[in-house]
């Protein structure tokens, strides 16, 4: 899949576009993403979510959703945002990546919208022993994987490698920032693009920008754009 030489962001969507392509490990490459305030925040104090980026990154975004096989979030991103992590702002009919939930002790909320999608359901991805909820979890459509426990939750590790089992060959993590913390810290990420709104807000800090081999930013709208590769 190529990005419009016109679309927002085209230089960010090109260098992802470019390290999904080049990537061949049994292993799905992953990208780490987040939006942020000019203070570095990604949600205000008590994790409500923050409105930070403007139309056109925001369709930067969209754009790299649909130029990966799934998108993931952790279980505290379903409770406090409802997401679909759905491709929504492209026009015609966009291949939508396959959502993944991160949900060690399986409390993903019977009533998330995620449930109510009828083209694809979540995956979730669970440790220890299965929670009473495993049974309408799965009458709802979710599909439910057992992984090995790691710290602080579901092992990394083990996660993309069910992954790769199924097919997967590119994984866009967004949030939150436990999860995003967690896979630069050990080293699971392939690239790194974070959006920088000049919105002042403060609250719930993001991560800490890794260190890059390469890197540069781009103006996308209002918004300053950093996309690089980092350090192994």
């Amino acid at each position: 899949m190529s990005a419009p030489q016109e679309a927002p962001g085209a230089k960010v969507l090109a260098a992802a576009l470019g390290v999904l392509s080049r990537h061949g490990g049994a292993l799905p490459a992953v990208t780490v993403t987040w939006a942020q305030s000019a203070a570095g925040a990604i949600a205000t104090a008590d994790h409500r979510p923050l409105a930070l980026s403007g139309p056109q990154s925001m369709e930067m975004t969209h754009r790299l959703r649909a130029a990966h096989h799934a998108i993931l979030v952790g279980i505290a991103t379903v409770i406090a945002d409802d997401p679909l992590l759905s491709v929504r702002l492209l026009p015609g009919t966009p291949p939508q990546p396959q959502p993944v939930v991160l949900d060690s002790r399986l409390r993903f909320p019977l009533e998330a919208r995620l449930l109510a999608r009828t083209d694809r359901k979540p995956w979730i991805f669970f440790c220890g022993e299965p929670a009473a909820r495993r049974s309408a979890l799965e009458t709802r459509g979710a599909r439910l994987f057992a992984a090995a426990a790691g710290p602080g939750g579901v092992d990394l590790y083990d996660l993309l490698r069910l992954l790769g089992e199924q097919g997967v060959r590119s994984l866009m993590v967004e949030g939150g920032a436990r999860v995003l913390r967690a896979f630069l810290a050990a080293g699971f990420s392939d690239q790194v693009i974070v959006t920088t709104s000049p919105v002042p807000a403060r609250g719930l800090r993001g991560p800490d920008l890794p260190g890059f081999v390469q890197s540069f930013t781009e103006q996308v709208g209002a918004d300053t754009v950093t996309w690089g590769l980092p350090n192994a």
